[in-house]
């Protein structure tokens, strides 16, 4: 049986990147494709629980305790519907992943990067995305898209020099030199997020198309 894949999507507030899974994975239905949509913190029992408790809470929760969290509804995610998935040769979609922990626990709250990696690490059991589609768009334009969806969780209600840090780093993880530091991570390709939401969709499945031509044909055609 041929192994699945896993496609992360992944960047800061605003980009999209949710708008853009939903799609694909209705392009995927569309053709009979077998895959998995997931998000994190989520996916699971135990992710759906840590995840209201996150995002949905008023209370102030500790940037240890916050990653420590996020790691244990990593665990699940992976443990319970990931790494199956995989097994059974599907595609998984994942609503962010690793770069999410490294952009917001440790560029944003400033904790470790070791003792971040070593926790991704044994919450992941060292599954490494195929593919992270990193989304970035001006930042004018994704806070109006922010403005647009509505009161904001926990998180998005920080202030905005904890998502300028958090916006600074994952522009970083495109650098070449970054990622080969960051195997675990697996390869990364930008996407530029602005625009209309149809002009990212065929700019996501393009970079699809050309990373996977001869495993996915499908990706070739057009998906209108």
């Amino acid at each position: 049986m041929t192994r699945g894949r896993l496609i992360v999507f992944d960047g800061p507030e605003g980009v999209g990147k949710t708008t853009q899974l939903g799609l694909v994975s209705e392009w995927l239905a569309a053709r009979a494709i077998a895959h998995v949509r997931v998000r994190e913190p989520g996916g699971t029992p135990l992710g759906d629980q840590i995840r209201r408790l996150l995002l949905e809470s008023t209370n102030r929760i500790d940037s240890r305790a916050e990653a420590l969290l996020f790691m244990a509804s990593r665990a699940a995610l992976v443990s319970e519907v990931v790494a199956p998935a995989i097994s059974r040769g599907e595609l998984v979609l994942v609503d962010r992943f690793f770069l999410s922990t490294y952009a917001y626990q440790v560029a944003g709250r400033g904790l470790s990067e070791h003792e971040i990696r070593s926790a991704n690490r044994l919450a992941t059991g060292d599954v490494v995305p195929d593919l992270t589609l990193l989304f970035s768009a001006p930042a004018r334009e994704r806070e109006q898209r922010q403005r647009m969806r509505g009161a904001p969780d926990r998180i998005e209600s920080e202030g905005g020099a904890f998502h300028a840090r958090v916006a600074a780093a994952f522009a970083e993880y495109l650098s070449p030199d970054w990622q080969s530091a960051h195997p675990e991570c697996g390869p990364i390709e930008s996407v530029d997020a602005s625009g209309t939401v149809q002009d990212v969709m065929e700019r996501v499945l393009g970079v699809l198309a050309s990373r996977w031509p001869a495993e996915f044909p499908a990706f070739d055609e057009s998906h209108r």
